[in-house]
């Protein structure tokens, strides 16, 4: 690492801490009135790097941030612009020229570089190849095979006027393996895990002689995307010094722990700034678009060219809603039923069957639909309905596609596609004519990872079960005929299991199909008695307590217990997360846990005296425990060795503060791992919601050594 880059670390430190303070702020903008932003001040000797995500069709901040551009140039910047990916897909301004516009758009601003996000795959590799055959800037990815081939540059240099040399490597997601189109992809891969660290590592050592490098990322953070997030790649390379990422839309200018990373959000939400001083101090922030009013005249003419050109198509009035149509992410299409998703697949059974359901070659009561949350793209608003609307919300060019699918092959596809419930997942499924139940406070059985995806097939059935089809019993061993769109029939998402079924496809985009439903069946009108509300053909069982969220670290722990009758709450709809544990509730739980005794119903003075007589009893603890009084941490692990058998250990703790061989066996088996800092505090208290992962993992594993 040269003298640039060693100062270059040491500030950049300096500026995650004050960036992480931009990010608290943020959220206190949507009540106060937003500062106007202008550049100001001498740049001489500045290089700017600004940055764009998830653009998905926005294309009249391309002016916005050509204009920011050309302010930091007058300021005497020099300024580099690069895309973290998704900008050919997301509004009819770019999916209808399949992304050819959006290139357009971007060679006007003047971009320098970009990498791709899973949407640049939507039309497929070939047109992505040939779109990007007009670009006149550097694109690039890493981890993208094609025939086995690097398919694109992984990374460039870009040296400026001054001589400062700033390295980009690109990565793409590799959920585009299962959020692109199958067919779309035939030959291409996408390094994962392991391998796309190593493919980063090998561009980041091949520009060592670089003063910065920096990561082009469409990576994202969120949870179901471990362990392939912007997060997981910072911790497995060396040598790059910022990653500007996207996929999630977060608005970020740290990672949660510090981690150089910013992200700007979607659809020009912001624009990410990156300032490099000549003596190599770097700061980052974000300017929101609110507070910049600014624009490129030249730019804003060519984006409103193409807006004409489509409205003129696509802008005409066919239809009203009375009602809000709810196509949001979350809450909405990617974690619950909404009014929207019935509405599609209401039209997608409707057009397949419009003409009879002899062609389909099944009883009518067996035929359902399923589309994916992660497809419904917009929510409409009530009033006047645009094709161009429709197109929004279905922007992929999918079409109306039919499997064969057996009971058992449904069943799978919802648990599959409902793993993560409640928290937000694309393969949610909107449904039509299945009534069902997603039992969220049970685990997801993960079993074998599905070929060429990044998602897991469930090894068992646990969480979904479906209570009737169009009104009749389920069957798992009937076959259904599921009305639902080409991505998914070729086992897009989670819905592996469809790709080995009979497919049928129409040959008609989803939009088109929705369109003739709202036009032909509604009669130009959705109202609010048709779909002024979600259909109740889905059922969450969610938290059995009120202060325990699913989305809590310790709910998995918390529901196993309480699904097993181990742990019934206080009797008041809580389960006190954060209050301490008893001596009688340790008891009570040990005993409950390792099937020497039932839970008692008992509540009241006196409920612990039968866990204490029988723990006396059986020599795990002396007559006159105060059962009411807190349980050490250290008191615990010694009460549930003898509980379950366990023996002390010689190895070492790993603890600086305790080396008691109880502990060190609980260390071994995996059911402790301290505080993180290397310390155990034995004469700490446990709370509940500690004792619950406790209690899990000691049954778990005295289970398996057994």
């Amino acid at each position: 690492m040269n003298k640039f880059r060693k100062l270059l670390a040491v500030t950049l430190a300096l500026c995650m801490v004050f960036s992480l303070s931009v990010g608290v702020m943020a959220d206190d903008e949507e009540t106060a009135e937003v500062e106007p932003f202008t550049v100001e001040g001498d740049y001489t000797g500045t290089t700017v790097i600004l940055h764009s995500n998830d653009v998905h069709g926005a294309i009249t901040g391309y002016a916005s941030i050509a204009a920011l551009k050309a302010d930091y140039e007058a300021a005497g910047a020099e300024v580099v612009l690069v895309d973290a990916g998704d900008y050919i897909q997301g509004s009819t301004y770019v999916s209808t020229s399949q992304g050819a516009t959006a290139v357009e758009l971007m060679n006007a601003v003047g971009y320098d570089v970009v990498t791709f996000g899973n949407h640049e795959f939507d039309y497929g590799y070939e047109n992505l190849v040939n779109i990007m055959g007009e670009a006149e800037f550097d694109y690039i990815s890493a981890n993208i095979l094609y025939n086995g081939e690097q398919a694109f540059d992984g990374s460039t240099v870009y040296t400026t006027e001054s001589g400062l040399k700033i390295g980009f490597f690109g990565l793409e997601t590799p959920e585009t393996a299962t959020k692109a189109h199958p067919a779309k992809i035939q030959g291409v891969t996408f390094l994962a895990e392991e391998e796309m660290y190593a493919a980063a590592q090998a561009e980041i050592d091949s520009m060592s002689d670089c003063d910065l490098v920096i990561g082009l990322v469409h990576l994202g953070v969120d949870g179901e995307s471990e362990p392939n997030r912007s997060y997981d790649l910072w911790n497995n390379i060396t040598g790059a010094d910022f990653l500007i990422d996207g996929h999630s839309h977060t608005v970020m200018t740290a990672g949660d722990n510090g981690e150089p990373i910013q992200s700007t959000g979607t659809q020009f939400a912001n624009i990410g700034v990156i300032e490099i001083s000549s003596e190599g101090e770097i700061s980052n922030y974000l300017v929101d678009l609110a507070a910049y009013t600014a624009t490129d005249e030249t730019v804003a003419a060519a984006a409103q060219a193409i807006i004409n050109e489509i409205e003129a198509v696509y802008g005409e009035v066919f239809a009203t809603t009375e009602v809000v149509l709810n196509g949001e992410r979350d809450p909405g299409v990617r974690t619950q039923a909404t009014n929207l998703g019935d509405l599609i697949t209401d039209a997608l059974v409707w057009y397949v069957t419009k003409d009879g359901v002899d062609t389909l070659g099944i009883a009518e009561e067996n035929i359902v639909g399923v589309t994916n949350g992660g497809g419904i793209r917009a929510t409409i608003e009530a009033g006047d309905i645009t094709m161009n609307d429709i197109n929004t919300v279905l922007p992929f060019g999918n079409t109306v596609a039919v499997v064969y699918v057996s009971g058992a092959v449904l069943l799978e596809s919802l648990e599959a596609s409902t793993y993560s419930t409640p928290e937000a997942i694309g393969a949610y499924p909107q449904t039509s004519g299945i009534e069902f139940t997603i039992d969220t406070t049970v685990p997801y059985d993960q079993g074998e990872q599905y070929e060429g995806s990044t998602y897991y097939g469930p090894n068992s059935i646990q969480r979904v079960t479906i209570t009737s089809i169009n009104g009749q019993p389920f069957d798992e061993n009937a076959t259904y005929a599921v009305v639902t769109n080409d991505f998914l029939a070729a086992g897009g998402d989670t819905y592996y299991a469809f790709s080995v079924s009979t497919v049928m496809d129409t040959g008609t985009p989803m939009d088109e199909a929705v369109i003739a439903y709202i036009t032909d069946v509604l009669g130009g009108t959705i109202t609010a008695e048709a779909y002024g509300e979600t259909r109740a053909d889905q059922t969450y069982i969610l938290s059995p307590f009120s202060d325990v969220s699913a989305s809590d670290w310790f709910s998995s722990y918390v529901f196993a217990l309480y699904n097993d009758g181990i742990v019934a709450g206080n009797g008041d709809g809580t389960y006190g997360p954060s209050d301490l544990l008893t001596w009688g509730q340790a008891l009570k739980l040990l005993l409950v846990s390792a099937d020497i005794m039932e839970a008692s119903d008992v509540t009241g003075e006196g409920w612990a005296e039968p866990y204490v007589t029988a723990a006396v009893e059986a020599g795990y603890v002396e007559e006159g425990v105060d059962a009411d009084a807190d349980i050490t941490r250290l008191d615990f692990c010694t009460l549930a060795a003898a509980v379950y058998g366990i023996e002390g250990s010689d190895a070492a703790t790993g603890f600086t503060d305790c080396d008691d061989a109880i502990v060190s066996a609980l260390v071994e088996l995996g059911v402790i791992n301290g505080n993180g800092d290397g310390t155990f505090t034995p004469d700490n208290t446990l709370s509940r919601a500690e004792i619950s992962k406790i209690i899990v993992l000691l049954a778990d594993t005295t289970a398996v050594t057994e």
